[in-house]
């Protein structure tokens, strides 16, 4: 792998431009990248929140640059690429630029127009490819896909789990909004982007009320539906923390618990990079590309539901009943199990 290493790199940019979890995610291909080039400072190309969220914060990315909204590059939805980001982008005079962000079909043009004098990154079917690349298929762990990318640059790391430093000013916001919390606290995270990755409620309920701790239940403002109902049916009263906190401060909370039980979701990757053991709840399929890698700290539940409840059909995803839940046939029991062992 040493003769991937490219001589003279003093600027790495590494387009990754999604939400939480893909960040998280990346985070050991970065760390791989900052040990095969100590001396290169590493700028990530990304959104406003991530220099927010990165900034005084210990890890291998020197710099985030964050683009405006580019269709295919850094929204789902957005314009064409104002020259005036171009002009800016090759002024920093990278040597190399990363592209970790999907199949390249709209950011390898994008990637191969910043003036690095080599390009490295993923080629769907398709897509313009890079200097140097692998191809983007399916079904691929997202952690390994990112380091296989790394590899093109001869960068390599054993440490596959994502780690993220909880830092002072996390503990301060966290410590302004919450106050002093009760020792053995257990998170609950019901909520995910897709209904169909939605455990049951009425199953987070039981397992809070049946861990016998203190519980907080944790969501975003779509979720506030979900959260009302996990928390109606709990027996015993738990905080709830909807939006209150930036994704620092619910890091240093999710590090403040025993543990985190949740669906496959951002939230559940923050919990596992702060290094506080997780209970997943993960439909099969998923697993694949997102799943812990290691089950010391980490243990997924899987469903194997491979037929939708609302219409029959069977695959993935895909069917567009958004409303029937994918993952309910994991039992009460089994999360328990889970959970209690990783409290022992």
């Amino acid at each position: 792998m040493t003769g991937l290493l490219v001589d003279g790199v003093e600027r790495i940019a590494v387009l990754r431009a999604g939400v939480m979890a893909d960040l998280l995610i990346a985070l050991p291909a970065f760390e791989a990248l900052k040990s095969a080039y100590p001396a290169a400072a590493i700028t990530l190309l990304g959104r406003e929140w991530h220099e927010r969220f990165l900034r005084n914060r210990p890890g291998p990315v020197d710099e985030v640059v964050p683009l405006p909204p580019i269709s295919g590059v850094s929204s789902a939805a957005g314009g064409a690429v104002p020259d005036e980001v171009y002009d800016d982008l090759r002024s920093r005079r990278f040597d190399v630029v990363v592209q970790m962000h999907g199949g390249g079909r709209d950011c390898n043009p994008f990637v191969r127009r910043l003036g690095a004098r080599l390009t490295a990154g993923l080629c769907a079917p398709g897509a313009e490819p890079l200097d140097r690349w692998i191809p983007y298929v399916d079904h691929q762990h997202e952690i390994l896909r990112s380091l296989e990318v790394a590899g093109l640059l001869g960068a390599g790391t054993a440490d596959v789990e994502p780690r993220l430093s909880v830092i002072r000013e996390d503990w301060a916001e966290l410590n302004r909004h919450l106050g002093r919390l009760p020792k053995g606290l257990v998170a609950i995270h019901p909520g995910a982007p897709d209904p169909r990755r939605r455990w049951p409620p009425e199953c987070f309920a039981e397992v809070a009320d049946r861990l016998g701790r203190p519980v907080v239940v944790t969501g975003t403002e779509p979720d506030r539906g979900v959260v009302d109902r996990v928390t109606a049916a709990m027996k015993r009263p738990g905080l709830v923390v909807i939006d209150d906190l930036s994704v620092g401060g619910l890091a240093a909370l999710y590090a403040a618990c025993d543990l985190v039980v949740s669906n496959d979701s951002g939230p559940r990757q923050l919990a596992a990079a702060t290094g506080t053991p997780t209970v997943g709840i993960f439909w099969c399929g998923d697993l694949i590309s997102r799943g812990p890698l290691s089950r010391g700290m980490h243990r997924p539940l899987i469903s194997w539901t491979v037929h939708c409840s609302g219409c029959g059909g069977a695959g993935s995803l895909g069917c567009g009943h958004e409303s029937a839940s994918w993952v309910a046939d994991v039992t009460v029991d089994d999360v328990l199990e889970q959970a209690q062992d990783l409290l022992r």
